[in-house]
């Protein structure tokens, strides 16, 4: 059996102890980084958590909303929460959360006029929560006060205004009927927690049996005015015969008159004033070249008249 020289087992001595240095080195770096990451892991999860319970304790009220806080123990507490990010006790407290703009709604109603006609209505309303009685309208009425309470006391309000109008004064009047509506319906509201910004009347209309009543009484004054219309005209025509036949008899005699006062003369100068016309008229036409000058072109005017 050979044995190695003292060098060459110096020599495997060497790689040996420089192999195992790198590989405990290699050892404990991978033990390190796994410490480390273990540690970064633990460290990611609590606050995975920590962020879990602080976003379940956060609530939003965004722009145009308000929140109220029921407590489990206390109830609904009596301060509005305004827009903005709040904290809340998770399980033991709970947002509720509230729209305060103005919001539209349509109420049609079927009532009865003063004389006894029936008659649809459509009421708009415009309406918000007062934002200080949120607890009082959750407390009462719940986060649906508008289903609770305005398709009750719209037809209320509405039935008593209109049973104070015949039919023809509801179309007349209107502004008027809406006027009342609008200041008993904002009173009724404002006893529940909320106001209403516009009341307004957008459908009104009658049974068919008025309807029809309607159009002949109209269809009878057209008529009526129209027969008025002629009756006038008439009379206007005969008053102006009236007036033209005076007035023609008192020329007739005035001519009379003045027949008798200037003799031939007056004649004389009216059969001038026609030859004139008549040569005027002559002149203009293109169907004559000239006038004679020797001959009589007058018209065969009498030159006496009758007395």
């Amino acid at each position: 059996m050979k044995f190695p020289s003292p060098v060459g087992f110096l020599f495997t001595y060497i790689v040996y102890r420089t192999v195992t240095k790198y590989i405990r080195f290699f050892l404990f770096q991978r033990i390190m980084a796994a410490q480390f990451f273990n540690r970064i892991g633990q460290m990611g999860l609590g606050v995975a958590v920590l962020g879990g319970v602080v976003n379940s304790a956060l609530y939003n009220v965004e722009g145009g909303h308000r929140a109220v806080i029921f407590d489990r123990f206390t109830g609904i507490k009596e301060n509005v929460v305004g827009e903005g990010t709040h904290f809340f006790i998770p399980w033991v407290q709970r947002p509720i959360i509230f729209d305060i703009r103005s919001q539209p709604r349509n109420v049609p109603v079927i009532t009865g006029s003063k004389d006894l006609q029936n008659v649809n209505i459509t009421l708009r309303i415009l309406y918000r929560p007062i934002p200080d009685q949120l607890p009082k309208i959750y407390t009462i009425l719940g986060q649906d006060y508008d289903e609770r309470v305005l398709p009750s006391i719209a037809p209320e309000v509405l039935k008593a205004v209109v049973a104070q109008f015949d039919a023809g004064e509801l179309i007349t009047q209107r502004e008027m009927v809406s006027q009342r509506v609008s200041q008993e319906l904002t009173v009724r509201a404002k006893q529940f927690g909320f106001i209403l910004d516009d009341i307004s009347l957008t459908h009104l209309t009658f049974g068919r049996e008025f309807t029809l009543a309607v159009e002949m009484k109209q269809v009878a004054q057209q008529e009526a005015e129209k027969a008025r219309f002629v009756v006038e005209k008439a009379e206007q025509q005969k008053l102006a015969s009236i007036i033209s036949a005076e007035g023609d008899a008192e020329a007739a005699g005035l001519l009379a008159k003045s027949f008798g006062e200037a003799g031939d003369g007056l004649v004389e100068l009216r059969r001038i004033e026609a030859a004139e016309d008549i040569a005027y008229q002559l002149s203009r036409s293109r169907g004559v070249a000239y006038l004679p000058s020797g001959q009589s072109t007058l018209l065969n005017l009498p030159s006496t008249i009758a007395q």
